[in-house]
């Protein structure tokens, strides 16, 4: 089914943004009761994704007492919206860690890693989830970009990581790239994501877990939240969001929010075999993180298998900072896709984004918030949101039953890396210039240019206000100021979302914050509608 088709059904309500992805449009909608009264409890979750979910999971088992609260429905936010890759091949080098964090960190990144699927296995078997879940192999093979050389650096120190990997002369499944070698990864692993999901959720109830969805959290601290205006109180709090709701600042200069793209479409069973495959990604691009392209396969039907192909990363809120529009990149990946993949069908049966947390020293951040005793936090997912979660939920799950984790340290939200102080700066820099658009003109010079089903930003003197002209011809408008740190949204017309240059927050065309790290929503303007003029709904700017 075409996923334009199937909007009607899938709307933006419950995924976070206007695509809707093929795990998506494959589920049933996974809800649970919202929240009604006041709430005592050992452990609060805030997020129902692959994070919040296997934390909850792991911390019933072990005896505590949880409730996970989930902004809409459970995997609407980014977990619904991955590729879904299970691997130990990071999307940053093995030696670029080694020589980051030394050869024993590397070791224990793989390690963790390789831990972290064979825990996502274990979980699948003793809950007899149907998602899918099979062990593959994976293919890292040389962007244009990138030198041969350092394809045998990885191989070595994989080899030295304790990683089973070995050098083809080619890669499997790989069209037009005769004598292209590739580094291959044995034991990694794939699944369906909402399936999953849907397996844990049950999980948790039968064990006396409370799951709420449509259960928005604010005013985080020490000793809880408050979720739909009720006050929800524990002794520790996760909050397991993608990027931290509960930080202003600290966190978001150490990772930095990037947009992904993907698509999907059919292509005959038995064409390719079931593997995962990236490429090293662009060595010349003028994003930090360097994007990569990376591919799959999942079950669609008796006849055919979904080629699922991902890539062209740019930091969001920033599409137009090289001169490529959203639409110019999804043409790009197909062209990609079909160069190495000449099998897949002429139309495309999904295109969808989703948004990743890139730190700048390439390892994710589990374990105690910084500066809080029992506030926890699982985010810098990278490429590798899935394994990345998983590692959280042990992390955690350890600390608050009183366990040392061997993993705790390296990934660990405190630490401060300095040998990555270029990039930092780079990144660093990058935030900065964002504040500019407070000063600069915006493209947008009049609400009648607008069509129907598109927004943008508005100057009025000096302030700067978001619109959106709905599809029956009414015009919303609200303050283009982020309401995490006064950065100025910019449209993003691929998912129909306002989206925030500085620390990635974004806003649905209503005004609602659907992604953090902002808490709040978009502060409403009343506009009068004939003449396109403006008048504060309530306190100025």
């Amino acid at each position: 089914m075409d996923n334009k088709s199937n909007h009607s059904l899938k709307s933006s309500s419950i995924t976070s943004g206007d695509n809707v992805s093929f795990w998506i449009d494959s589920t049933q909608i996974i809800s649970c009761n919202k929240p009604n009264q006041d709430i005592e409890t050992e452990v609060l979750i805030i997020g129902g994704g692959i994070a919040g979910l296997t934390t909850a999971y792991k911390l019933l088992k072990a005896g505590k007492k949880v409730v996970l609260v989930e902004d809409g429905f459970i995997g609407s936010g980014e977990t619904g919206r991955t590729t879904a890759h299970l691997t130990c091949a990071l999307d940053d080098r093995y030696y670029f860690l080694e020589k980051i964090f030394g050869e024993n960190s590397a070791t224990l990144a793989a390690e963790s890693h390789s831990k972290a699927i064979d825990e996502i296995e274990k979980i699948v078997t003793e809950l007899n989830i149907d998602c899918s879940f099979k062990r593959v192999n994976g293919y890292l093979f040389l962007h244009p970009t990138d030198k041969e050389e350092n394809l045998d650096k990885e191989f070595h120190v994989t080899q030295k990581a304790g990683l089973k990997t070995c050098i083809l002369k080619s890669v499997p499944g790989l069209a037009n790239a005769e004598n292209q070698r590739c580094l291959a990864f044995a034991n990694q692993a794939q699944f369906h994501i909402l399936h999953y999901l849907k397996g844990l959720t049950e999980a948790i109830t039968s064990l006396g877990g409370i799951i709420y969805t449509e259960a928005h959290a604010e005013d985080i601290t020490k000793k809880g939240a408050k979720v739909n205006g009720y006050m929800f109180s524990a002794q520790h709090i996760v909050v397991a969001t993608n990027s931290p709701v509960n930080d202003v600042l600290t966190m978001h200069t150490k990772q930095h929010a990037y947009r992904t793209y993907v698509i999907a479409g059919k292509i005959p069973k038995g064409q390719l075999p079931y593997a995962l495959w990236w490429d090293t990604g662009d060595q010349k691009s003028k994003w930090v993180s360097q994007p990569y392209h990376y591919v799959r396969l999942e079950n669609y039907d008796d006849k055919y298998d979904l080629l699922i192909s991902g890539g062209e990363d740019h930091k969001t809120g920033q599409a137009d900072e090289d001169g490529i529009s959203a639409t110019e990149r999804y043409d790009r990946l197909e062209a990609w896709t079909r160069d190495y993949f000449p099998m897949l069908e002429d139309d495309l049966t999904y295109r969808w984004s989703g948004q990743v947390m890139e730190p700048v020293d390439s390892l994710g951040f589990m374990g105690k918030n910084p500066g809080d005793k029992n506030i926890y936090i699982i985010t810098g997912d990278s490429g590798n949101g899935m394994t990345h979660a998983t590692i959280g939920a042990m992390i955690i799950c350890d600390s608050i039953t009183g366990i040392k984790n061997k993993y705790e340290d390296l990934y660990n939200p405190s630490r401060i890396t300095l040998k990555i102080a270029v990039d930092f700066a780079k990144e660093i820099g990058n935030m900065a210039s964002q504040y500019v658009d407070w000063v600069t003109t915006s493209d947008l010079k009049n609400t009648a240019d607008l069509p129907a089903g598109e927004g943008g930003v508005i100057s009025s003197g000096l302030k700067r206000i978001a619109v959106y002209r709905d599809y029956d011809n009414s015009l919303k408008a609200f303050s283009a100021v982020c309401p995490h740190l006064g950065c100025i949204i910019n449209w993003n017309a691929d998912e129909k979302s306002f989206d925030c240059p500085c620390h990635g927050s974004r806003f649905s065309t209503d005004g609602s914050v659907i992604n953090g790290p902002a808490q709040i929503d978009l502060h409403k303007i009343h506009i009068k509608q004939k003449t396109h003029s403006y008048m504060q709904k309530e306190k100025p700017f």
